[in-house]
């Protein structure tokens, strides 16, 4: 579950608040262990994804790097790359 949580931070541009909100559903659903709650956990796992979106917001505008900012479009490449180097030998 956790593969799919993918790094936001120093990104030109930035993380939108579509995949900060994916991030932090990934993770609770890896806390909880659930890919979907009951109706009962329901309200406590939506409220949790909300809050560690929040928080993660936070902490993208407030890391720094030296480094200069990565390019979406030249990362995704290399990870189709690695993918398909890796599910060659299959």
């Amino acid at each position: 579950m956790c593969r799919n949580i993918h790094t936001l931070h120093n990104f030109e541009p930035a993380a939108t608040d579509d995949e900060v909100h994916a991030a932090a559903l990934q993770f609770v659903r890896k806390i909880s262990g659930a890919t979907k709650p009951s109706r009962a956990n329901a309200e406590a796992f939506d409220r949790a994804v909300e809050e560690i979106a929040h928080i993660s917001r936070h902490l993208l505008e407030d890391l720094v790097s030296t480094a200069p900012p990565k390019n979406r479009d030249e990362e995704a490449a290399k990870a189709k790359a690695r993918s398909a180097k890796r599910f060659a030998a299959a």
